[in-house]
């Protein structure tokens, strides 16, 4: 039998690789799918590429690589039987087959046993060899099955590491001496005991001193007087006190250099006053929420309606999907996006397509994941009711088990976060920052295809004025989002929040429990009115007076969009610029109409800003041909090289993307970090000496070094505009970015004779843009001018259809849920749980979404 299997494996042995280290097996999910080997067909493992595939979709591997040798997965679970009617309990089956697979349902350890097996298939004849079989096979064949088995999960090749995964156990945790001085810490209302700071305390758990930290793992800020605490005493441990928890708390080890575990840290506290179980509640994956715990509390019943029987619904549209720890922010983001039906069209409608067409590396392709997920949440495959026997037995057990396959989004997040110094870590992150970087991406691998972020997109006409001259410049500028102000100022309880901070400074400083909390109750109305206020612009530049002048602003919408986002400005940053969240509630109505908000444009009466470009100023100590535009936003630049990327990068990413803002510019810094020359220093083409004269060919080529740079071209073609006339127009306005985008939108009827003049001035180079030209034009909306981007425009009248609410103390700790309107009916999306909402808290939502309604 031997030597039939080595001649049967023969033909396919060049094939059949070992994997090598950096290679990602993916036997956990499909690629193509959210089969895995609990799946009932199992899960397919190329043994060339690695990569996963369910019984539907391996044919089609098969077909398009040739590959034919594959090891199939399969992990049987089933439910222990228990007592002297259920007999002996099997042992399980080859125990480490799957040495790092996870279970993709939420089952309970000791509940469930599971029985693995695996085996290698040849297509197309799916002859199968059973596994383990040392004997019989090559030794190639069999080293080669040995590495895929006991590989580990491709997924933490890829994650980075989080500092909780790292912590070891403190050498100092068992023998801590704690000195018996009488010291007993208080709930609330800590702290320094030198420098008086309430922020980043640390208590030290030998005598129980209340410091201020420094720049400890966390980041935090302080005066660094807890560290000099150790050297004068030598006490090597300290606790963090605004994360205790009853799960646990940050603990530092001074002599260790760094952050530690202290199994016994409930007998350390307890020996200070303090009893675990009586503090706050950890959220979903061990962050913290503040010190002030009932306010947070009370927001987590009500946005969870705790305390009703809410009704599960199964079906397509209400699929659940996994939280893999701190990852609801992304499934509440993809819920919604999800239940939208332009997006729905574009990747599940044209899932076929999207498949047969992928790349040899379906994992790492944008349209093939988002194709799955929305499958995956629209099909129903992955929400089916239980059966009755097994809801019987849930009522007579008391207890409510999860029955159904959970979906995990493991492969799409991997994708999505691929590069991002936050969203690809396993802390908590922001909503409303995810799902304009998903729109980014969508934009980014939607050329020459249909775009369905094209809903979201709409013009924002911003009136500048001279307060001196009283003359005036509009512009518009594209945008995706209302950022929604929260007037606190406005709050219809303003008194009772006036006494509620007296009463809470006072206990704060007589070091008393707090009171109980009030939250901020504010019309929307008053937000509405808010964001339509002018607002003063820093650094104005007036061009009719040539100098530095007080401008102001205001904004109107230039078109609606046919589907708006709106978030609430309820983050602040703290004095160690975490996060922090307003406990506020807002009106928000169910209906909306905004026409009054649409611009107007120019005025009878009105004049003219000139249309002239801030001087450039050269800098005294000009090394070489450096240079620095004086209107650079040095704002932005900080911003940026607070996040820990090299300063000349961040100024790099500013200019490329026009001034534009810290957001745009981080989008060019994640796409261009890998580049050899990233950090180097920014360096202009000169634009007062241009260099030699071409003057006696003025139909000649441009010089190259005269062009437009191509990360400018790619954000004006990015946003529906030809690249012929994104050229032109950053030509004209010497390749700023916001002035070329109001260049465009002031000369619409020039395109078509720039365009062809554009092409016969860098005539042969413009030759090689003819295909991505009619691309672009292809994908632009019927609903404006073909110079203008993509938008569709519409009434400015709303109806709400879902929003994204969070709980918790800032966006980098809490948990979301996403409560969306289906046929009539509110539905709760929590993680995995999919439910009828009996009472939408629709007053502490944080992103808000409306659809538009018909003219009619």
């Amino acid at each position: 039998m031997a030597t039939d299997l080595g001649e049967l494996l023969v033909p396919y042995m060049p094939t059949i690789r070992v994997p090598r280290t950096g290679d990602r097996v993916f036997k956990s999910e499909c690629a193509f799918s959210f089969d895995s080997p609990e799946s009932e067909g199992g899960l397919y493992v190329c043994m060339n590429t690695f990569l996963g595939f369910g019984r539907e979709h391996v044919e089609r591997h098969y077909r398009k690589t040739g590959q034919s040798v594959y090891m199939h997965l399969k992990r049987h679970v089933k439910e222990k039987a228990t007592g002297a009617a259920g007999g002996a309990i099997p042992r399980r089956r080859n125990g480490k087959v799957f040495l790092d697979l996870e279970l993709n349902r939420d089952f309970n350890g000791e509940d469930y046993e599971y029985e693995d097996e695996a085996k290698l298939v040849i297509f197309p004849d799916h002859f199968e060899i059973p596994l383990p079989n040392i004997e019989e096979l090559p030794a190639l064949v069999t080293i080669a099955c040995d590495a895929v088995l006991n590989a580990s999960s491709a997924y933490k090749k890829q994650e980075p590491e989080s500092w909780e995964e790292e912590i070891q156990v403190s050498r100092h945790a068992r023998s801590l001496r704690q000195l018996d001085n009488g010291v007993r810490i208080p709930p609330s209302g800590w702290k320094c005991q030198k420098c008086e700071m309430r922020e980043n305390l640390w208590m030290n758990l030998t005598d129980g001193a209340v410091l201020c930290g420094k720049w400890f793992f966390d980041g935090s800020g302080g005066n660094g007087h807890a560290l000099e605490h150790f050297r004068e005493t030598n006490h090597p441990l300290a606790v963090k006190l605004d994360t205790i928890t009853p799960d646990g708390a940050d603990v530092y080890s001074f002599e260790e250099e760094e952050a530690v575990l202290d199994p016994h840290i409930s007998e350390h506290l307890s020996h200070f006053g303090i009893d675990m179980l009586q503090m706050q509640k950890r959220t979903e994956n061990g962050h913290n929420t503040d010190n002030n715990s009932r306010p947070r509390v009370s927001e987590w019943e009500v946005i969870q309606e705790s305390g009703m029987k809410l009704k599960a619904v199964f079906g397509s549209g209400y699929t659940g999907i996994k939280n893999l720890g701190n990852s609801c922010y992304l499934s509440t983001v993809m819920q919604v996006l999800f239940s939208i039906p332009d997006f729905q069209r574009m990747y599940v409608g044209n899932l076929q397509r999207i498949f047969d067409y992928s790349p040899l590396d379906p994992t790492q392709d944008f349209a093939t994941q988002m194709a799955k997920l929305g499958h995956g949440l629209l099909s129903g495959q992955h929400s089916k009711p239980p059966m009755k026997s097994e809801l019987i037995e849930q009522v007579m057990k008391e207890e409510h088990k999860v029955l159904n396959w959970v979906f995990s989004p493991r492969m799409f997040k991997s994708l999505v976060s691929r590069g991002h110094p936050e969203f690809s870590s396993t802390r908590q992150q922001d909503a409303h920052e995810l799902l304009l970087h998903v729109i980014n991406l969508v934009e980014r691998n939607s050329a020459g295809s249909e775009n369905p972020s094209d809903v979201f997109r709409f013009l924002v006409e911003e009136r500048t004025q001279c307060c001196q001259t009283r003359r005036v410049r509009y512009t518009q500028r594209v945008d995706y989002c209302i950022q929604l102000p929260a007037p606190f100022e406005a709050a219809t309880n303003r008194e009772e929040l006036l006494a509620y901070e007296a009463k809470l400074k006072d206990a704060e400083e007589n070091m008393r429990a707090p009171p109980e909390p009030v939250r901020a109750r504010i019309p929307f109305t008053a937000c509405l009115q808010a964001l339509t206020e002018p607002e003063n612009v820093p650094n104005f530049w007036s061009s009719a007076l040539q100098a530095k002048s007080a401008g102001v602003k205001t904004s109107r919408f230039a078109s609606f969009p046919e589907y708006l986002v709106l978030q609430i400005k309820k983050f602040t940053f703290g004095v160690d610029w975490v996060p922090k969240k307003l406990d506020l509630a807002i009106d928000v109505p169910d209906f909306l109409d905004l026409s009054r908000m649409r611009a107007t444009g120019l005025q009878t009466g009105e004049e003219e800003l000139p249309d002239l470009m801030p001087p450039i100023v050269l800098p005294e100590d000009t090394r070489g041909t450096e240079q620095t535009l004086s209107f650079l936003d040095e704002a932005a630049v900080m911003q940026l090289a607070e996040m820990g990327f090299p300063l000349e990068a961040c100024r790099k990413a500013v200019y490329y993307t026009g001034n534009m803002g810290p957001e745009m510019a981080f989008n060019w810094i994640i796409a261009h970090m890998e580049e050899p020359d990233f950090a180097e220093p920014l360096t202009l083409p000169s634009m007062i000496d241009p260099g030699p004269s071409t003057s006696d060919s003025p139909m000649g080529a441009t010089p190259l070094e005269n062009s437009p740079p191509e990360e400018s071209i790619a954000i004006l073609t990015s946003m529906g505009f030809p690249r012929t006339h994104s050229i032109t127009a950053l030509k004209a306005t010497n390749n700023n970015l916001e002035r070329a985008l109001d260049w465009i939108f002031t000369h619409p009827e020039e395109e078509e004779t720039d365009a062809l003049s554009d092409m016969a001035d860098t005539e042969p180079n413009d030759n090689a843009f003819s295909n991505s030209n009619s691309h672009s034009d292809s994908t632009l909306s019927q609903d404006r001018d073909s110079s203008g981007p993509r938008v569709k425009d519409g009434p400015g009248r709303y109806e709400l259809f879902a929003f994204i609410s969070h709980m918790g103390a800032s966006t980098m700790s809490g948990h979301y849920v996403c409560h969306i309107k289906k046929e009539g009916r509110w539905v709760m999306f929590n993680d995995h749980k999919v439910c009828l909402s009996e009472r939408p808290p629709k007053d502490l939502g944080y992103i808000y979404f409306y659809h538009r309604l018909s003219s009619g």
